[in-house]
């Protein structure tokens, strides 16, 4: 079962993957995290369907940070091709976006990518923050 949200700053996207990692249920979940220039992308990815209970609390949480999202076609063949085994630097390469973090969850990949990406602007972008 996938779940695909729209989030507009690090901070909440750092908030969805703490608490996927939380959830005692979702331990085989993996994730998908996209920097846009407006804002992040996050696929989380369920080995299995969620209980009815399960699904409500994660809907309801994900619902705080951000809104559920439909990609355009360029995002769904990057999803797609992450899926089939593609390499993220090919991946990337080919469509020209920004995959941040692919497989488990881990909070470490964002910071790093956040700390890269404002060292070398100089400053903080919002969606960043």
């Amino acid at each position: 079962m996938d779940y695909l949200y729209f989030l507009t700053n690090a901070s909440a996207t750092l908030r969805a993957i703490d608490y996927l990692r939380s959830m005692k249920h979702a331990a085989k979940a993996s994730i998908t995290v996209i920097h846009q220039i407006d804002g992040w992308i996050v696929k989380v990815r369920f080995p299995q369907p969620l209980t009815p209970l399960h699904h409500g609390n994660f809907r309801a949480f994900m619902n705080e940070l951000g809104i559920a999202y439909q990609p355009e076609m360029r995002l769904k063949m990057v999803f797609w091709s992450l899926e089939t085994g593609q390499s993220p630097v090919e991946v990337m390469r080919r469509y020209q976006v920004a995959i941040v973090a692919h497989g488990e969850p881990d909070i470490k990949e964002i910071e790093a990518f956040r700390q890269q990406f404002t060292r070398g602007l100089g400053y903080c972008p919002e969606t960043l923050a």
